[in-house]
C-alpha cells in the first residue's frame, strides 16, 4: 500500500491467481498458443510477398493485419509467460507499464481500422467487381494501410497520458497479467468518472467507427450474393468474404465486451478472460480462418513448400 502523497513508480502484476501446477499448465497452454501465433502468421506474410498470384489488395491488407496480430500478441504474451514462471508477483517500471499500454492500445486500434478498409475492399471486389482495380488500386492500398497505422498509434496518445497522469496512491499492485487500463484506475485516488466516460466515447468511436462501415459494406455485399442466380456463383462470391466476416466478428464481440463499456474498472477475472481472448486467442485463430479453407493460398502455400523442398535437393 503506498502512502496518500505518492505516486506509483513501478507495478506489481498479479497475473493469475492458483497453484504452481496450475501456472505450469497455463504455462504450456499459453506457449503453445503463442507459438503457433507467430508461425502461422508469419507464414502468411512470407506466402503473401512470395507468390505473384497473391499480390492483390486483400492479401496486401491481410499481411498486415497478420504483422498487427504478432505485434499485439508479442506485448502481452511474453510478459505473461515470463510471470508464470515466477514464484510471486512480476515488478513492472512505470516506463514499460506505459510502453505496453500504450502500444497494446495504438495496435489494437490500427487493426480495427484495417479491418474496416479490409470491409470496404470485398464491397468493391463484389459490388463493383469491373472497376475493383481502378479503385483498389497499388496506392490507394498503401495510403490505407498508412492512414491505419497512424491514426492508431496517433489516437492513443492521449488516453495512455491522460491515465498516467493520475496519482496511484492506493496501491500498485494490477489485478491482471499486464498493465491493464481499467486496473490501473480502480488504483487511482483521483476522482476518474470524467477520464472514463471519454474514454468509454473514445472506444465507441474507434470500434463503430469501423462497425459501420463493415456492416454497411456487408449488407451490401449480402444483397448482391443473393441476386446471383446460380449456387456455385453465390458460394464463390461469398468464399472472398467469409473468413473476414468470420474474424470480424470474434474481433469485434470480444472487444465490445472489453472497452465499450461506461465503466472501465470492470470486475478483474471479466478484463482477465476478455484480454486474454483478444490478445493470445484472436491472433492465435487468424491464420486458421484466413488459410484453411482459402483455395488460392493453400495452393499457393504448397507451391511456395515445393520450390524450398526443391531447393534443399539441389
Amino acid at each position: 500500500m503506498l502512502g496518500n502523497q505518492s505516486s506509483a513508480t513501478e507495478f506489481y502484476l498479479l497475473g493469475f491467481p492458483g497453484s504452481k501446477d496450475l501456472h505450469h499448465l497455463l504455462f504450456a497452454t499459453f506457449f503453445f498458443f503463442y507459438s503457433v501465433t507467430l508461425m502461422g502468421n508469419m507464414v502468411i506474410i512470407l506466402i503473401v510477398c512470395a507468390d505473384k498470384r497473391l499480390q492483390s489488395p486483400m492479401y496486401f491488407f491481410l499481411s498486415h493485419l497478420s504483422a498487427l496480430e504478432i505485434l499485439v500478441t508479442s506485448v502481452i504474451v511474453p510478459v505473461m509467460l515470463w510471470e508464470l514462471l515466477l514464484p510471486g508477483m512480476l515488478t513492472i517500471s512505470l516506463a514499460a507499464c506505459v510502453t505496453q499500454l500504450f502500444l497494446y492500445l495504438s495496435l489494437g486500434t490500427t487493426e480495427f481500422a484495417l479491418l474496416g478498409a479490409m470491409a470496404v475492399d470485398r464491397y468493391v471486389a463484389v459490388c463493383n467487381p469491373l472497376r475493383y482495380n481502378v479503385i483498389m488500386n497499388s496506392r490507394t492500398c498503401i495510403w490505407v494501410v498508412i492512414v491505419s497505422w497512424v491514426f492508431g498509434f496517433l489516437f492513443e496518445i492521449w488516453p495512455v497520458y491522460a491515465t498516467f497522469q493520475l496519482t496511484f496512491c492506493k496501491s500498485n499492485v494490477v489485478n491482471n497479467f499486464f498493465c491493464d487500463r481499467g486496473q490501473l484506475l480502480k488504483l487511482s485516488c483521483n476522482n476518474t468518472l470524467f477520464i472514463e466516460f471519454i474514454l468509454f466515447l473514445m472506444a465507441v468511436f474507434v470500434l463503430f467507427g469501423s462497425l459501420i462501415p463493415t456492416i454497411i459494406s456487408y449488407t451490401y455485399i449480402i444483397s448482391t450474393i443473393l441476386k446471383i442466380p446460380s449456387a456455385s456463383g453465390r458460394r464463390k462470391a461469398f468464399s472472398t468474404c467469409a473468413s473476414h466476416f468470420t474474424f470480424v466478428v470474434i474481433g469485434y464481440g470480444t472487444c465490445l465486451f472489453l472497452y465499450v463499456k461506461p465503466k472501465q474498472t470492470q470486475a478483474a477475472d471479466y478484463n482477465r478472460v476478455a484480454s486474454l481472448l483478444v490478445s493470445v486467442v484472436t491472433p492465435f485463430l487468424n491464420p486458421l480462418i484466413f488459410t484453411l479453407r482459402n483455395d488460392k493460398f493453400m495452393e499457393a502455400f504448397r507451391d511456395v513448400v515445393k520450390r524450398c523442398c526443391q531447393l534443399l535437393r539441389d
